[in-house]
């Protein structure tokens, strides 16, 4: 396993994330507890959850399903940076979700008593809470540092100015702020290059990138259609992104095929490849697709690939061929 910074602070990471949010609604609480086993065997240590994650069991059961499986001991707890998220709604009251002093109070305690440990090592911002002012949020933040009950803070789907006012905003308060941001990045959806990465990059964040293969979609999905092993159906967003770039994801499949590459391990090893990125979440429902994803690491995409891989995916240029912000002030 690769290990790397996780931003500017001194948190050693796997560049591969275990992403839970399949645990305990298509992945079992048995076969999760395994999935986490063999993830250590693997060497990673970054597990990425949140609070609202459980399905029609309910928010707070993938928390219940780690915590139980932290309280079997083997120093579990011990060898894992856990990453989990405040925002979401977690009950029918107006105090029940976003990011108010009390809900992020309330919050943390119920998340702690869920995951069984006394501490959070990455706490993270589901979402920008547009009616709480930073001042607030940073003094919420600061008191469960100073407690010892959360060591880091994150971001999870913000744009690239939220970055800079959660910054500016820890600075005036002489605090870390923010050490990661989580954005949905992968080939068919770039848009985080335009304003999200740069911020990421000036303020010293790592980038999360959730939703590595678009859903699927660069799995190598085209092939799993012409085999009968497709995953999942024709309806939804999936099939809307798969119509709407038929085209594209065509070329993609034929270039991995060239290389002798699986399109997934391709797709998370040109993440891998982005500066700024730190490890893209993988959330693998079983144990083959866990042990698959590790030719990721090993994938060193020569340039001319890169270079074809832009031309199958153009990142966005809204102002020519420069990246932003050059894209904007040029």
């Amino acid at each position: 396993m690769e290990y790397t910074r996780l931003g500017r602070s001194g948190l050693s990471v796997s560049r591969l994330v275990l992403g839970t949010m399949n645990f305990g609604t298509r992945t079992s609480e048995t076969d999760s507890h395994a999935i986490m086993n063999r993830a250590h065997e693997h060497g990673i240590n970054f597990f990425d959850t949140a609070d609202i994650y459980g399905g029609e069991d309910g928010a707070g059961r993938t928390e219940q399903i780690i915590g139980r499986w932290f309280a079997t001991g083997g120093g579990r707890r011990d060898r894992t940076v856990l990453a989990t998220k405040v925002y979401g709604p977690m009950g029918d009251g107006p105090n029940d979700r976003g990011l108010s002093a009390l809900h992020i109070r309330r919050a943390v305690e119920a998340s702690l008593k869920r995951l069984r440990t006394d501490h959070i090592d990455l706490y993270q911002m589901h979402h920008i809470d547009r009616g709480t002012p930073w001042e607030e949020i940073w003094e919420a933040f600061s008191v469960l540092r100073g407690q010892g009950k959360v060591l880091y803070f994150g971001s999870s789907n913000f744009a690239g100015w939220h970055i800079a006012q959660a910054q500016e905003a820890a600075r005036t308060r002489h605090f870390l702020g923010l050490v990661s941001e989580q954005s949905i990045y992968n080939l068919m959806s770039r848009w985080a290059e335009l304003e999200v990465l740069p911020a990421a990059r000036e303020y010293g964040l790592g980038v999360i990138p959730w939703s590595p293969l678009h859903g699927g979609v660069l799995s190598g999905v085209l092939r799993k259609e012409r085999e009968g092993s497709a995953a999942r159906s024709g309806t939804g967003l999936w099939a809307a992104a798969l119509e709407e770039r038929r085209e594209s994801v065509e070329a993609y499949e034929k270039l991995c095929a060239g290389l002798g590459e699986d399109p997934a391990h391709v797709g998370l090893a040109w993440l891998l490849a982005q500066k700024g990125v730190t490890g893209p979440i993988i959330g693998p429902r079983t144990m083959d697709q866990l042990d698959g994803t590790l030719r990721a690491l090993e994938i060193d995409l020569a340039p001319r690939t890169l270079a074809r891989l832009n031309e199958i995916f153009p990142p966005p240029a809204p102002n020519g061929p420069n990246p932003a912000p050059e894209a904007y002030a040029w």
